[in-house]
C-alpha cells in the first residue's frame, strides 16, 4: 500500500548529514522545478526533475542489473495507461503526433495541444490523479480535426482500426477528448451509484457492480488481480493479463497485454544474469513465469521469494499491484519501481522494523487481532531510478508490499521510503502554506524544528508498522479487500495513518535512537495532520465538486473529522477573518486515535462492510464547500502545487567495441516531453519485436 504525498514533505533536517553530493554540480546549481501546468480546474501541477545520487557508487554488475530492470519497467508502462481508459493509448498517440508535427498549426491551438498533452502524460490518461475527474481539450473539435490533418500532412503517423478512416477515428474519440460530461469519473465510489458502470476506467466492460459481485460470490472469479472482466454473449468472462507459453511449446494461450509483457520479460531475462544473489535471480524467474501463465499461485510464489530476499542493494517492484483504480478494490494496476538502497539511512530506520513485535503488542485493538509472531520487518530507505505505470510520474513517498494479507501474515513484508522523491519535494515545496494555515506562531516554530522528523516518522510508522500490523479473524473466509469493496483502500490507509499517530508517543522511539524529543515531534505530527485534513487538502477539490474521490484524502478527512466530532480534542476557530483547525488537547487526541484505530482494525478483521460504509460516508466523503472556497482563495497568493509529476533519471549504457556494457551513466533530461516521447518510441519499437516472438 502506498502513502501518497499531499504536501511537499520536508525531509532535510534529519538527513542533511547523509546526503550524497553530486560530482558534476552543487545542489545550489541544480534545477528541480522545470515548469508548472494548469488548465481550468486541473492543477497547478509542478513538473520536477528527479536525481539519483549514489547510483555511480554501485558496482558494474549492479548498474547493469539496474539498467535492464529500468528497461523492463518502461517496456510495460502502456499496460497501466490502457487500464486507465480504453481510449487512452489512442488519445496519447494522437496528441504526440500533434505535439511533434506542429508546422502550420495556429499558435493558440498548439499551446492548447501542449498543455493537454503534458497533463495527459503526468496523469497517464485524461483523468486527474487527485479528483478522479476528466479534463478536456481546449478549443473546438473542428479545429482539432484540422490540426490532426495538418500533422498528418507534416508526416505524422496515426494508426487506424481495420476499415476505419481517420475522420471516423476522430469522431469516435471526440467525446472522450472534448466532452466533460461523457464518462466524467475515473473511479466512482459515490454511495448509491454503480461503482463499475459509473467508472470510466478499463477494468470492466459491459457489466455492473451487482453482476460482478454475484458472479464473484458464485466462485467464478479466478483471477481478481490480473484480469479484465467483460460481458460476452450475456456471460461474464475474465481476460487474463499474460503472454501464454505456446511460443515456448506450452499449452497456455496468450492473453491481454501479451506483447507488452513479453518485452518486459525479455529485459527481466537479461537482468537475471546480473542478479546479486541466487535468490534474486530465482525470483525473477518466478515473476517471468507469472507473466507467462497469469496464475496467481505463481504471483504468490514470487511475492514470498521477494519478501525473503533482503541482501541485494538493488531491488524493484514490478507487477499488477495497487487496487485504487478499481472501485471494488480487486484489480491491480501495473506499476514498476526500480531502486537502490541508502545503507546509512536504512540502518537507522530499520530499528522500527526490528522492534515490530514490541509495537504490535501495544496496539490499542482487541487481543484477538494482534499478531504474536511478528518477524522483524524489512525497512529500506531507497533512491528511485525509475517509476512507471501506476507508480509514476506522480509518486508515492513510501510503499509497503506485498498487499496479499496471507503473505504478510506468514512471511512479512518490505517497507521503503523513497528518499530522493522526498528530497525533491523538499527542494520545491516552500513554507508559505505552513505560515498561511498554521494557527499561531508557536505552531509554525514547532513545525520549523520538528516537522521534517515528524513527516519522516509518520511515513516510517505508517509503512513499516501500519500496513504490516494486525491479523484477520478466523471468521472471515475471504481477503478483507474482497469483503470491503469500495471501502477497503480508504480504510486501510486510515488504519496505517492512525498507527503512526498512536505510536509516535512511545518512548521506545527515543530508546532505540531514532528521535530525541517524543512530545514535540508528536505535536508537530498531530498539528500537521489536523491542518492538512481540515484545510490544506481542500485545495485539491475544484469548485463544482463537493466530495472526495482519492482514498488517501478520504482517509485523512475521516480520521480528523471523527476526532473533531467525537474526541473533544480539535476545534475549528476564526481568527482575522480566516478559518483554522487546531489541536486543543494532545492527550485526548491520542486517546481518540486509539479508539478509532481499534474500531477500524475490528472492521478490517471482521470484514464489517456496513460499519466501514457508515464511518467513511459520514466523515470522509463530503466536504464543506464554503470552507473549500475559502482555502482556494487563500491559496491564490501562494506558491502551491496540487501534485507533482517527476521527470525520471535516464540510464545510458557505455559499451566497448564488442558491444559489452562497461558502465552505466545517469542523465537528467529536464524535459517532460522529451522523456515521454522517448518512452513511447521505445515501447512501440520493442512491441514489434515481441509480436514476432509470440507469433512463432
Amino acid at each position: 500500500m502506498k502513502k501518497l504525498i499531499v504536501l511537499a514533505v520536508i525531509f532535510s533536517q534529519l538527513f542533511a548529514q547523509h546526503k550524497d553530493k553530486p560530482k558534476h554540480s552543487s545542489l545550489m546549481e541544480r534545477k528541480y522545478t522545470i515548469e508548472k501546468l494548469q488548465m481550468g480546474d486541473v492543477g497547478p501541477v509542478r513538473i520536477v526533475q528527479l536525481y539519483a545520487d549514489g547510483f555511480e557508487k554501485l558496482s558494474l554488475k549492479e548498474k547493469v542489473f539496474t539498467y535492464y530492470l529500468y528497461q523492463s519497467a518502461i517496456a510495460a508502462r502502456d499496460i497501466s495507461i490502457d487500464q486507465r481508459h480504453r481510449d487512452a493509448l489512442e488519445i496519447r498517440e494522437l496528441m504526440e503526433a500533434l505535439y511533434t508535427h506542429p508546422k502550420g498549426i495556429d499558435k493558440k491551438s498548439y499551446e492548447n495541444i501542449v498543455l493537454y498533452t503534458k497533463l495527459f502524460w503526468v496523469n497517464n490518461s485524461q483523468y486527474d490523479n487527485i479528483t478522479s475527474r476528466k479534463f478536456v481539450m481546449q478549443g473546438s473539435f473542428e479545429e482539432f480535426v484540422a490540426n490532426v490533418n495538418t500533422a498528418v500532412k507534416n508526416g505524422a503517423k496515426i494508426s487506424l482500426n481495420k476499415g476505419e478512416t481517420l475522420t471516423q477515428k476522430l469522431e469516435r474519440l471526440q467525446r472522450a477528448i472534448f466532452d466533460k460530461t461523457f464518462e466524467p469519473v475515473h473511479t466512482n465510489k459515490t454511495p448509491g451509484e454503480d461503482m463499475i458502470a459509473g467508472s470510466a476506467n478499463n477494468l470492466y466492460d459491459g457489466t455492473t457492480f451487482a453482476e460482478v459481485e454475484a458472479w464473484a460470490k458464485a466462485g467464478k472469479e479466478k483471477n481478481p488481480l490480473n484480469s479484465k472482466v467483460v460481458k460476452e454473449n450475456g456471460q461474464l468472462v475474465e481476460k487474463i493479463y499474460r503472454t501464454g507459453n505456446k511460443h515456448l511449446g506450452g499449452t497456455i494461450p496468450a492473453g491481454m497485454y501479451a506483447e507488452d509483457l513479453q518485452v518486459a520479460i525479455s529485459y527481466l531475462e537479461k537482468a537475471k544474469a546480473y542478479a546479486s544473489t541466487p535468490l534474486q535471480a530465482e525470483n525473477l524467474g518466478k515473476l517471468i513465469k507469472f507473466y507467462q501463465t497469469g496464475d496467481l499461485n505463481d504471483w504468490r510464489d514470487y511475492n514470498i521469494g521477494w519478501v525473503k530476499e533482503t541482501e541485494s542493494q538493488v531491488d524493484m517492484i514490478h507487477g499488477f499491484i495497487e487496487v485504487y483504480l478499481d472501485a471494488r478494490g480487486a484489480k491491480g494496476q501495473f506499476e514498476s519501481v526500480v531502486n537502490f538502497a541508502n545503507p546509512e539511512l536504512t540502518e537507522l530506520f530499520q530499528k522500527v522494523g526490528t522492534n515490530a513485535q514490541y509495537f504490535e503488542d501495544r496496539m490499542p485493538w482487541d487481543a484477538q487481532y494482534k499478531k504474536s509472531d511478528v518477524k522483524p520487518l524489512k525497512y529500506t530507505v531507497i533512491n528511485v531510478v525509475v517509476e512507471t505505470g501506476d507508480a509514476g510520474p506522480v509518486s508515492a513517498i513510501g510503499i509497503n508490499l506485498p498487499n496479499e494479507q496471507d503473505v504478510r501474515e506468514q512471511y512479512g513484508s518490505k517497507s521503503v521510503t523513497l528518499y530522493n522523491i522526498v528530497d525533491a519535494y523538499d527542494k520545491t515545496g516552500g513554507k508559505d502554506i505552513l505560515k498561511e494555515f498554521a494557527f499561531d506562531a508557536q505552531e509554525v516554530e514547532r513545525a520549523d524544528k520538528y516537522a521534517s522528523l515528524a513527516d519522516n516518522m509518520h511515513t516510517a510508522l505508517h509503512e513499516v508498522l501500519g500496513h504490516a500490523s494486525g491479523k484477520i479473524s478466523p471468521n472471515l473466509k475471504v481477503d478483507p479487500q474482497a469483503a470491503l469493496p469500495g471501502y477497503y483502500s480508504t480504510l486501510e490507509e486510515a488504519r496505517a495513518d492512525l498507527v503512526a499517530l498512536y505510536h509516535i508517543w512511545d518512548p521506545k522511539l527515543v530508546e532505540i535512537g531514532i528521535i530525541s524529543n517524543t512530545m514535540e515531534t508528536m505535536k508537530a505530527m498531530y498539528d500537521k495532520e489536523v491542518r492538512n485534513a481540515g484545510l490544506v487538502q481542500l485545495q485539491r477539490v475544484p469548485k463544482g465538486h463537493d466530495q472526495l474521490e482519492e482514498d488517501h484524502m478520504k482517509n485523512r478527512q475521516m480520521n480528523v473529522h471523527w476526532l473533531w466530532k467525537n474526541a473533544d480534542c480539535i476545534e475549528q476557530v476564526q481568527k482575522d477573518g480566516k478559518t483554522f483547525f487546531r489541536v486543543t488537547d494532545y492527550e485526548k487526541m491520542r486517546v481518540g486515535v486509539g479508539k478509532l484505530l481499534a474500531e477500524i482494525q475490528r472492521i478490517k478483521s471482521e470484514g464489517d462492510l456496513a460499519a466501514a460504509k457508515l464511518l467513511i460516508d459520514t466523515y470522509g466523503f463530503k466536504i464543506d464547500t464554503t470552507l473549500r472556497d475559502e482555502v482556494l482563495q487563500r491559496m491564490e497568493k501562494l506558491d502551491r502545487a496540487v501534485y507533482t509529476g517527476f521527470v525520471m533519471p535516464k540510464l545510458e549504457p557505455v559499451k566497448d567495441k564488442k558491444g559489452n556494457i562497461t558502465d552505466v551513466k545517469t542523465a537528467y533530461p529536464l524535459d517532460l516531453a522529451k522523456q515521454m516521447l522517448e518512452y513511447s518510441a521505445f515501447t512501440k519499437r520493442e512491441k514489434e519485436k515481441a509480436k514476432a516472438i509470440l507469433s512463432k
